[in-house]
């Protein structure tokens, strides 16, 4: 059993930054693939980024390639999403998650979700 936490989020102008963390209770974190999700108001839940268990794999959608940058620390048991260049249309409520298998880019290869972060861009 994985519970995840995370923590981040806010207000913030179009070209600014913002840094997601996710916080993992349980020892097993590391066995886990972890991803970032996000759902916008009347949008279904879309695929972010994912890491694999080591840190050594990782995966982000075409919209966020080269903004975003996900990262890992077993140590901490946290997850990371790093969004540099943020633009109104990332506008969601944020949600890690965690699965064994991955870093897979369908929410159906992971589960445990997070309660969720509201991130919003103000242009």
């Amino acid at each position: 059993q994985v519970q995840l936490v995370e923590s981040g989020g806010g207000l913030v102008q179009a070209g600014g930054s913002l840094r997601l963390s996710c916080a993992a209770s349980g020892r097993t974190f590391v066995r886990y693939a972890m991803g970032w999700f996000r759902q916008a108001p009347g949008k279904e839940r879309e695929f972010v980024s994912a890491i694999s268990w080591s840190g050594g794999n990782t995966n982000y959608a075409d919209s966020v390639k080269g903004r975003f940058t996900i990262s890992r620390d077993n140590a901490r048991n946290t997850v990371y999403l790093q969004m540099n260049s943020l633009k109104p249309e990332d506008t969601a409520v944020y949600y890690c998650a965690a699965g064994f298998r991955g870093p897979g880019v369908s929410s159906k290869e992971y589960d445990y979700w997070g309660q969720g972060t509201q991130v919003t861009v103000s242009s």
